[in-house]
């Protein structure tokens, strides 16, 4: 029987069927076996202990836990790693108002450093070698207002020490690292007495004179120690909280007072949720002795253990009459409005 024309002869079909199937066998074959040349090797890219640890810790060591961005790397701790890590908060870098995040003390101590002997420090029995980090930079880099931030000190004591911005540029606070070129550990105790502790952190300055003088009471050296917190607040609202009420709001005698217990009284006693509450006694109380028992107000700021043995205040011989006359017409302006 003859081909068509064109035709292709049936032998011929049926060997190119079979070398059809052989190829596609072969490309399958060798396909599989690219296929699984190329997944081995994509296992052992990821699978590398070694490169890929190594990756890993470079990322963590640049951006520490809760890291984001816009956010410091200072700020990426949000817990606790050890009892010397800083507690910072309030108005932080890049994070929502009244967050709180921890600085590693070795993260502390890879920013620029402040070196010197400190003296007239009560802290130290005499002339101290100390070494630290300024509030100032603390402030650059971590505060959302660096300039204009009221800082801070949270003691363990619940002593808070306040560091307005016109006092950090005149006096330059530094939170302290090393006393002596020791870290916490080889501290020495707090001058107060008491066995204390002076760690984690405290705060002393380079070189301190006097700014301003208010009556009898001269600007005064604030130097916290058990620091276990900083924050960075608006101070209008801090201060804002003890500013003086009612129609003497504004007389010069109340004012003098506003600034005199500003400085010295908010740092243990507290309105509300501003100010310490080492001494347990808040505002309200300060100010129903200043207007019920002016004299016995006076006398515990002259001598607190006359009236207490177990006060814990220091004394305030050199204020002058006029100056306690200030304090009692400033806080007097907080019950002004409760009298009949």
């Amino acid at each position: 029987m003859q081909n068509r024309p064109g035709a292709v002869p049936k032998a011929a079909l049926v060997g190119d069927r079979g070398f059809t199937r052989f190829s596609f066998v072969v490309a399958l074959l060798l396909l599989t076996s690219l296929t699984f040349l190329v997944a081995t090797k994509t296992t052992r890219v990821f699978a590398e202990p070694a490169d890929h640890e190594n990756v890993t810790t470079s990322r963590h060591s640049l951006n520490p836990t809760g890291a984001q961005a816009g956010v410091p790397a200072l700020l990426g701790h949000t817990a606790r790693t050890s009892p010397l890590d800083l507690e910072v908060g309030g108005d932080l870098a890049g994070l929502p108002a009244n967050s709180t995040r921890y600085i590693t003390r070795e993260e502390l101590l890879a920013l620029p450093q402040v070196s010197f002997t400190v003296t007239g420090d009560a802290n130290f029995a005499g002339p101290t070698q100390i070494s630290g980090v300024s509030l100032e930079e603390l402030a650059r880099q971590l505060s959302t207002s660096p300039s204009s931030e009221l800082i801070v000190a949270l003691c363990g004591d619940q002593y808070r020490g306040n560091f307005p911005p016109t006092y950090t540029a005149a006096h330059h606070p530094v939170l302290v690292l090393k006393i002596g070129g020791q870290p916490p550990s080889g501290w020495p105790k707090a001058a107060e007495g008491q066995n204390l502790d002076m760690s984690p952190y405290l705060i002393s300055h380079p070189n301190f004179t006097p700014s301003f003088k208010i009556l009898a009471h001269d600007d005064e050296q604030q130097n916290p120690w058990g620091v276990v917190r900083i924050e960075f607040r608006d101070e209008a609202t801090v201060f804002g909280a003890i500013a003086p009420r009612g129609p003497e709001a504004h007389d010069p005698q109340v004012q003098a007072g506003y600034g005199i217990a500003r400085q010295n009284c908010f740092r243990c006693h507290n309105m509300g949720a501003e100010g310490g509450t080492k001494a347990g006694r808040p505002w309200p109380v300060l100010s129903a002795w200043a207007t019920a028992q002016p004299n016995y107000f006076a006398s515990y700021i002259h001598n607190p253990r006359s009236k207490n043995p177990n006060a814990q205040m220091p004394s305030f011989p050199a204020y002058d009459d006029a100056t306690i006359r200030a304090l009692i017409a400033y806080f007097q302006t907080f019950t002004a409005g409760e009298k009949p």
